[in-house]
C-alpha cells in the first residue's frame, strides 16, 4: 500500500523482487497458494492482471539448438503482468548430453530481470531436488528471495479434509467409519 501510495504521488520507490520458491512433497497446497498470490498481487495492483501461468518442463524446454529459449519466451510472454508458475522446476536443471534445460533457465532469469515489475516466477517442487536447483545456477540464488516450505498434512488435519469431502459430497461417516479413518491415515502418514 504504502509502495502504491508513493507511485501516486510521483515519489521513487524501490524496486521489488517478488519471486518465491515453494517447497514441500505432492498434495500440500503449493499451486493452490500460488493461484491465490496471484490473486493477492493483483488485488494490491502489484501486478496488472490476475493471470497465472503453469509451466514445467516440456513447456519450456525443446528437443533442438535454439528451439528452448523461444518455447520458454512464449510461456514467460503469457505470464508477463502476472505469475508464472513453474512446478517441479528441478527438472530444468537435469545434466545431460543433449539436454536444454539450461537455455530455459538462462532465458527465464533473463527475463525476471527485464521484467522485474511486470512478472513474479514461482518454483515448486521437492524439498531437496529444489535446493539443488537453487544452488545449480547463482542467477537463480540471486533472482529468488522469498522461500516458502509447505509442510505435510498431520492426521487431524487429513481427517478433517476427508469429512469435508464427504460432507460436501452428502456423505455422512459414522462414529466406526471416523475411527477407521484416523487408524489408516496415522498409517499412512507414518509411511509417507
Amino acid at each position: 500500500n504504502i509502495r502504491q501510495q508513493r507511485i501516486a504521488q510521483g515519489m521513487p520507490v524501490a524496486s521489488q523482487t517478488l519471486h518465491f520458491v515453494f517447497t514441500g512433497n505432492p498434495g500440500t497446497g503449493k499451486t493452490t497458494v500460488a493461484r491465490i498470490l496471484a490473486k493477492i498481487l493483483y488485488g494490491f495492483e502489484i501486478l496488472k492482471t490476475s493471470n497465472f501461468i503453469e509451466a514445467d518442463r516440456a513447456m519450456m524446454v525443446g528437443g533442438y539448438v535454439g528451439q528452448t529459449a523461444i518455447k520458454a519466451s512464449e510461456v514467460i510472454a503469457k505470464a508477463t503482468d502476472g505469475v508464472l508458475f513453474i512446478d517441479e522446476a528441478y527438472t530444468l536443471a537435469k545434466k545431460g548430453a543433449h539436454d536444454f534445460g539450461q537455455e530455459a533457465i538462462d532465458t527465464l532469469l533473463k527475463k525476471m530481470e527485464d521484467l522485474r515489475e511486470r512478472l513474479v516466477v514461482i518454483v515448486a517442487g521437492y524439498p531437496n531436488e529444489m535446493a539443488e536447483f537453487i544452488k545449480s545456477n547463482p542467477g537463480l540464488e540471486s533472482r529468488f528471495s522469498r522461500y516458502i516450505v509447505f509442510e505435510d498434512y498431520h492426521v487431524a488435519d487429513l481427517c478433517q479434509i476427508f469429512e469435508l469431502m464427504c460432507r460436501s459430497n452428502a456423505y455422512e461417516l459414522t462414529p466406526a467409519a471416523r475411527g477407521n479413518l484416523a487408524i489408516i491415515l496415522n498409517r499412512v502418514f507414518a509411511d509417507r
